[in-house]
């Protein structure tokens, strides 16, 4: 992860996600935007009319390298198919925008579950919390789960839910992250 901060003039237009409201719009070819965050391949930027999130694949409108996914490298080693912890360890890289902490060391991940079915092969469910009820951003960072996931070998289909219970509490943060956030 990298806070350096650096202003940008963007490449072209892209679509980006209004911070915390979730809502997408198109910020245009030459706006200045400030990179604040650079988090799981995500950016998040700052303009004159809010924060906003602007998704991996569009890094070349920064100025940024895209990076391909993983998948599509480990496809030639046909690696082994992953477990519920390797889930959790490739889900380190999923990030609320507004929070340089990733969705497991938050304690956002409640449940990593893989099921064999004989209609979509190898499920993984997840429960992902929000540390709001009322963020915006819960379908976006559960996109981002989901994609992550899929990225895994042996994983053919992902069903990731928001979930509310029992309610998130800073008490669920790992001691890494606490230590991130400046808690401890």
């Amino acid at each position: 992860m990298s806070n350096l901060q650096q202003e940008v003039h963007l490449t072209r237009d892209v679509i980006a996600t209004l911070i915390p409201h979730g809502e997408e719009f198109t910020l245009e070819r030459d706006e200045k935007v400030t990179i604040t965050h650079r988090l799981g391949g995500n950016f998040t930027v700052m303009t004159l009319q809010g924060m906003y999130r602007i998704a991996a694949r569009d890094a070349d409108a920064l100025g940024e390298e895209i990076s391909d996914s993983p998948k599509a490298a480990d496809q030639s080693k046909n690696l082994e198919p992953v477990g519920s912890e390797e889930i959790k360890q490739s889900l380190r890289s999923v990030f609320d925008p507004e929070i340089p902490v990733n969705v497991v060391d938050l304690g956002l991940i409640y449940r990593v579950e893989i099921e064999e079915t004989d209609d979509r092969g190898r499920v993984a469910f997840v429960d992902l919390t929000l540390t709001a009820p009322g963020c915006g951003m819960g379908p976006v960072i559960a996109d981002d789960v989901k994609n992550k996931v899929l990225e895994l070998s042996g994983i053919d289909d992902a069903i990731v839910e928001i979930v509310w219970d029992p309610p998130w509490t800073q008490d669920l943060i790992s001691e890494e992250g606490k230590m991130e956030l400046g808690l401890i």
